[in-house]
């Protein structure tokens, strides 16, 4: 497997001692980085470590968005550090996961911006001014990335945009949703215009090891995302949705990437997620992929295969524990989410697991199993699958397509939406429906992006997200242990760290 991901030891060690995971945004000391970019492949580590930061990505997804959504119901014994998450519990501030979302994405911007940086000052080195344009577009691209993953979940944010000290930092506020949005927008549109739309080519020397790194299609994908989330509705809360209807904006940025991007809709549902088809030379639904390298030194293979599936699974399979350790009790796939699957849907067995186990009792609960193959399973260290995470699919492109096309955007018809949902239905083994609706399409794709992190981020953007959750409370929540969902849990509390670093700074999130 060719990761980009994979970076010297020395790279890794200087630019991750150099993170905080407060609001001190250090960049590296002036001496620490003149001394380190002093060539070309400098320049490239340097953008392989921002690239590191996506590492624990799939992990927050399925943390904060899975286990928020309807489609998990977790009921722990000892209290887990995701019960409060699934509970809509307003005083989840100093929440573990809501922490590490915060802080690894700063890390990534921070890497982002010192790359940046760099370039700007010790750019002589790079080699040549094209090799620059493009590490610029790649630090750019992650950063936007970075921030969008964070609107997302917090609303208004402080944007640094260069590395700065600690009493710069601790004067920074957060800016409104508006303008961070704007932030990631320049930074997309200069990557979409700088990146290449492949790294098959001969310049600048791409390699083998150059699969993985963003292209134009990638950017473009997550300007339209971007584009689509603003469009979504405000619950009259500072969130990721301002109400502003640009679907017009995203339809031709989609249409581009299924024109000219060279994907392709893979007719076998399973081998999208296949440990054997892990190239975006082959599996052409990866438009974008977290990927991973197994076998080094510091560990860099995946984590989030089994965030969701729980230790005592794998101990009933007799395998060694301490390699093979899952979530410390089931977090068990909605009621719900089981009966929405229609009986012929094969997406259904390939995504939750539903044999039931034995080991210290007996468990008939269902949990998610889409990222795990047992016969796959690291040898050495459980944080070491080796599985990329697809983070853009192309399926979602052609779903969003249909969204925007139902929104009223121009270049689709209705027949155009139902072939695109039809022919999703048809890999999963389903008959065809004829004009689909939006809630239509969202049931479809909750469904098909099941334990990818998708769902809480397509709630958001359907408008129907109090009413559904609500909803579902009332019929999934029988031990009554969940809050009322209101506008205010739509985004998660500024994490507590942050606030306490700079009293007054910040002003919490409504309803934290």
């Amino acid at each position: 497997m060719k990761k980009i991901l994979i970076i010297s030891t020395i790279t890794f060690s200087i630019l991750t001692t150099s993170c905080k995971k407060d609001l001190e945004q250090l960049p590296l000391s002036s001496a620490t980085a003149v001394t380190f970019y002093k060539t070309p492949s400098d320049f490239i580590q340097g953008t392989n470590a921002v690239y590191n930061s996506l590492r624990g990505y799939p992990d927050r997804s399925l943390n904060l968005s899975e286990i928020r959504s309807d489609n998990l119901y977790g009921v722990s014994v000892a209290g887990r550090d995701w019960d409060p998450i699934n509970d809509f519990a307003s005083g989840i501030a100093p929440n573990v996961y809501v922490e590490e979302a915060w802080s690894a994405n700063y890390a990534g911007i921070f890497r982002a911006n010192t790359l940046l940086d760099q370039i700007t000052t010790n750019g002589t080195y790079v080699g040549s001014a094209a090799l620059a344009t493009r590490l610029s577009a790649e630090a750019r691209f992650l950063r936007a990335f970075f921030y969008f993953d964070l609107v997302k979940y917090y609303g208004k944010l402080p944007v640094i945009d260069h590395p700065m000290l600690v009493n710069e930092a601790l004067t920074i506020k957060r800016s409104n949703v508006a303008d961070v949005y704007a932030f990631i927008i320049a930074d997309l549109q200069f990557a979409i215009s700088n990146l290449p739309a492949n790294y098959s080519g001969t310049f600048p020397a791409y390699t083998a090891n150059d699969v993985g790194r963003a292209t134009k299609f990638a950017a473009e994908a997550v300007l339209a995302q971007v584009y689509m989330a603003r469009s979504g509705p405000t619950y009259s809360i500072e969130g990721p949705g301002l109400g502003l209807s640009e679907w017009n904006l995203a339809m031709p940025l989609l249409q581009d990437i299924i024109t000219n991007g060279g994907f392709a809709f893979n007719a076998s549902y399973a081998n999208i997620f296949s440990y054997t088809n892990q190239s975006p030379s082959t599996n052409k639904e990866a438009v974008f992929d977290v990927m991973y390298m197994t076998g080094q030194n510091p560990v860099l293979g995946a984590t989030y295969p089994w965030i969701l599936a729980p230790q005592n699974y794998f101990n009933s399979l007799g395998n060694n524990a301490t390699i093979l350790n899952g979530s410390l009790e089931i977090i068990p796939v909605s009621a719900n989410l089981m009966s929405s699957y229609g009986a012929a849907d094969t997406r259904k067995a390939f995504n939750v697991y539903t044999a039931g186990y034995t080991y210290q009792g007996t468990e008939n609960r269902p949990f998610f199993k889409k990222w795990l193959d047992i016969t796959k399973a690291p040898t050495t260290s459980r944080f070491d699958w080796a599985i990329n995470f697809i983070a853009i699919r192309y399926t979602d492109i052609l779903m969003r397509k249909a969204e925007c096309i139902l929104h009223g955007a121009t270049g689709g018809t209705q027949t155009d939406v139902d072939a695109i949902v039809n022919q999703v239905r048809t890999r999963a083994g389903l008959t065809p429906l004829v004009n689909v609706t939006l809630p239509l399409l969202f049931e479809e794709r909750r469904k098909e992006f099941a334990d990818e992190g998708a769902r809480w981020f397509d709630l958001q953007r359907s408008g129907d997200l109090i009413t559904i959750m609500n909803a579902w409370k009332a019929a999934e929540d029988v031990g009554n242990k969940m809050n009322p969902i209101v506008a205010n849990y739509v985004i998660y509390p500024v994490p507590q760290t942050q606030l306490d670093a700079a009293p007054g700074l910040y002003t919490q999130n409504l309803g934290y």
